[in-house]
């Protein structure tokens, strides 16, 4: 996959299949997209392109960018893309400017003379432009004068509306197994190993602390999860617990800390990614450090029986 940050007219060709939005999380709804795009691909002599943006726009827009946070960074999609099979990647840079070009505008300037358009794809109930002008109605009668054609994608039906706040949603009320059902794949985050007070070296559950390389990227509920973590191209079952440590520490600051079973490397500045796969219990304070490796125990217990059926 090409992955281009401008125009430039040697990017352009005409024989594109263009799909554009801000794609976080790329849900099954966006998969839906991706199908379409390739199977008008499969026709021949086309190349596929999605364009997407950077920022996310409702951190420009809304402008209040500590309130938001996201399922998917930049480098989470440009992997995913790729995996998809997607051919060239526009990554524009979102700024207010961007927010004021109208429809046909962004469309001439953008999709039909900087990229290069024979087929644009969307979906359903997306919209781009000023005021949400270029929906699938407003760009349809758009074809003729341009030269392209318009492929609607409806809705992909689940027992749920499948869309990036709902699953925003479930993920901040724990309900990580439902979410990754929407996702199409586990919830998943990466970050940094970073030194921690060592203290679970101390009660048998050695934890990797885990700062997160993207600050908007979103954290799940408070609470204790079976996951598995990805070590330097190596799967490992473990637990994680999201919060703020009641029993040990005082203070509102949130830690994230992976216990990786059956693990013993020195592994602090290296970058592991966490898939969440089952919240287990609420985080609460223990009347004592015997309650907590007790309670540790049990919840270690649970993952192996989740994570190994």
């Amino acid at each position: 996959m090409v992955i281009y940050r401008n125009l430039d007219k040697s990017h352009y060709d005409k024989n594109s299949i263009v799909t554009v939005g801000t794609f976080d999380g790329i849900h099954l709804g966006h998969r839906e997209i991706i199908s379409k795009i390739n199977e008008l691909k499969k026709q021949g002599g086309f190349r596929s392109v999605v364009v997407t943006f950077d920022p996310h726009p409702q951190l420009i827009l809304k402008n209040k960018s500590d309130g938001i946070k996201l399922l998917s960074t930049t480098e989470e999609k440009i992997d995913t893309f790729d995996k998809l099979g997607i051919d060239v990647l526009y990554i524009l840079e979102f700024t207010r400017g961007l927010a004021e070009t109208h429809a046909e505008d962004f469309l001439e300037k953008y999709l039909v003379n900087g990229i290069g358009l024979s087929h644009l794809v969307l979906g359903f109930d997306h919209s781009f432009g000023k005021n949400r002008e270029g929906n699938f109605e407003t760009i349809s009668s758009l074809t003729s004068r341009y030269g392209f054609e318009v492929h609607k994608v409806e809705e992909f039906k689940g027992d749920t509306s499948i869309n990036s706040t709902t699953i925003r949603k479930m993920l901040l009320e724990g309900e990580v197994e439902h979410a990754a059902k929407l996702l199409g794949n586990d919830y998943s985050f990466e970050g940094t190993v970073v030194q921690g007070d060592r203290r679970g070296n101390t009660i048998g559950f050695p934890t990797a602390n885990l700062r997160l390389d993207d600050a908007h990227k979103l954290i799940p509920k408070n609470g204790v999860y079976a996951v598995t973590v990805d070590v330097d191209g190596f799967r490992y079952n473990g637990m994680m617990n999201i919060g703020n440590r009641p029993t040990v520490s005082e203070g509102n600051d949130i830690f994230i800390e992976v216990n990786i079973f059956d693990f013993d490397k020195d592994i602090y500045g290296r970058k592991i990614r966490v898939h969440t796969r089952k919240y287990l219990r609420g985080e609460r304070k223990f009347g004592s450090i015997d309650e907590l490796v007790a309670q540790l125990n049990k919840d270690k217990e649970d993952c192996i029986n989740f994570l190994i059926k």
